[in-house]
């Protein structure tokens, strides 16, 4: 059994570590965060993610999962080292990587024979040869010698998706140094590799790059379908029309093009902001990413002003919000459009309900400088209450067979402004309620 130590136990390296122990490795996740190594070992879970728990209960107790805040220990023991910390954007856009760098030299450090260093951070291209040289310095401080490799392990988890993911990637990325580290690899991910998971064998630098390059891709089809469905309503068509022809084309897939408020979450405006940096530090400028970027902001500045042009009369008018975290089965509000469309309706005037079966903890500390402007409601029909409006702002499955004329009967209003297209006109003939839907002409 190998063992492996992630670093971080974020999104990323949590899940990671669980999925690795269910791999059958012997897995230590070490943060420096002790409160959050206290919760993990007192059998709590620091993020939602359906179907994590139950992993993460059945692989401590089969004695493969660990957590420690001892990051000595986990390098000197692990012949696998896996950086999975965060690379929050600086304020030009870039990646800051200063705790991936604090990871490299403590593994400088610690080091006491040959490891296999892994990026499972999302890294601009470069840092892999920054992680070695970091680490290198560390050794050469030490009067040590001892040899290393450098490898680039992307990951491509969605959030609320995240298990099956792990468990059924679309393809495993591995950027190595050597056919060594690669062989260490490969039998890290060996349940993958049996079960004939493409692998996709690059350099360091490509393997970096691949990740940027999708979210990058995935985020400009976001905003191509968003900016479709501005022009519909305009001209009298329909996006949901427009978008399942579309996808019909097997050049073109019906992935990512569903039309709403925007894009959110940990990568995507990380990245391409990220990404159309790495590229100005290379004297490129990448127009069709950074024009990505500019309309996902706008989108979410017309999904306000919807909702505002819809009201009319704003002065004492309080507005219900369903969904808070940027997409279903998550609890992550990182750059979820609901936090910029609620900020600039307070600015209005407006006052907020809101509802979140699961973001509703995260968004009380995200929107706490709106404190005494929104209300945080104890289910979807109670935050409806007294509104003269309702926004759907995710799509939970819950909200798609909720009680429409329940809904209308607790209303002051009658405005039903679905942001992400979950209903349909039909369903509002006997309600009593107006319904507005986004990019339906």
């Amino acid at each position: 059994m190998e063992k492996i130590c992630i670093v971080g136990t974020g999104y990323v390296g949590l899940v990671q570590g669980v999925l690795l122990s269910d791999f059958g490795m012997d897995v230590t996740c070490v943060d420096v965060d002790s409160a959050k190594i206290e919760l993990l070992n007192g059998g709590g879970i620091p993020i939602y993610e359906p179907g994590l728990k139950d992993m993460l209960d059945k692989n401590v107790k089969a004695g493969r999962l660990h957590f420690s805040t001892d990051i000595k220990t986990g390098v000197e023991n692990s012949l696998v080292i896996f950086i999975a910390v965060g690379t929050p954007p600086a304020q030009d856009g870039s990646a800051d990587l200063r705790y991936v760098l604090e990871v490299a030299r403590s593994v400088g450090k610690y080091m006491n024979s040959y490891k296999v260093v892994v990026d499972k951070s999302t890294v601009p291209v470069g840092t892999g040869r920054k992680v070695r040289q970091t680490i290198q310095e560390e050794l050469n401080t030490r009067g040590e010698n001892f040899e290393f490799d450098i490898v680039s392990n992307p990951e491509f988890l969605r959030e609320g998706k995240a298990v099956k993911d792990c468990q059924t990637p679309d393809r495993v990325v591995l950027g190595c140094e050597s056919e060594k580290a690669e062989a260490i690899m490969k039998k890290v991910y060996d349940v993958l590799y049996i079960n004939q998971t493409p692998f996709v064998l690059t350099n360091v630098e490509t393997a970096e790059m691949i990740k940027y390059a999708s979210n990058a891709f995935l985020a400009v089809k976001i905003s191509f379908i968003n900016e479709m469905a501005l022009l519909a309503e305009k001209v009298g068509a329909n996006v949901q029309q427009i978008s399942k022809a579309m996808g019909m084309d097997g050049r073109i897939s019906p992935k990512f093009l569903h039309a709403g408020p925007g894009y959110g979450g940990s990568c995507f405006p990380k990245d391409t902001k990220a990404i159309a940096s790495i590229a100005k530090d290379n004297g490129e400028r990448l127009l069709v990413v950074e024009a990505a970027i500019e309309a996902n902001e706008k989108q979410k500045q017309k999904a306000a002003e919807k909702i505002i042009g819809v009201l009319g009369e704003l002065k004492g008018q309080t507005v219900a919000i369903w969904g808070l975290s940027f997409k279903p089965e998550t609890d992550d509000m990182r750059d979820a459009p609901a936090i910029s469309i609620i900020e600039n309706l307070t600015e209005k005037g407006l006052a907020i309900k809101a509802f979140c079966p699961q973001g509703m903890r995260e968004a009380k500390w995200r929107l706490k400088h709106l404190e005494g402007k929104v209300t945080y409601c104890e289910n979807e029909y109670d935050a409806a209450a007294d509104a003269d409006a309702l926004v759907i702002m995710t799509e939970w499955n819950q909200f798609r067979g909720a009680d429409l004329k329940r809904v209308k009967s607790l209303m002051k209003g009658d405005c039903l402004i679905d942001l992400r297209n979950i209903y349909n006109k039909q369903q509002f003939e006997d309600t009593g309620l107006e319904y507005y839907g986004i990019g339906i002409g």
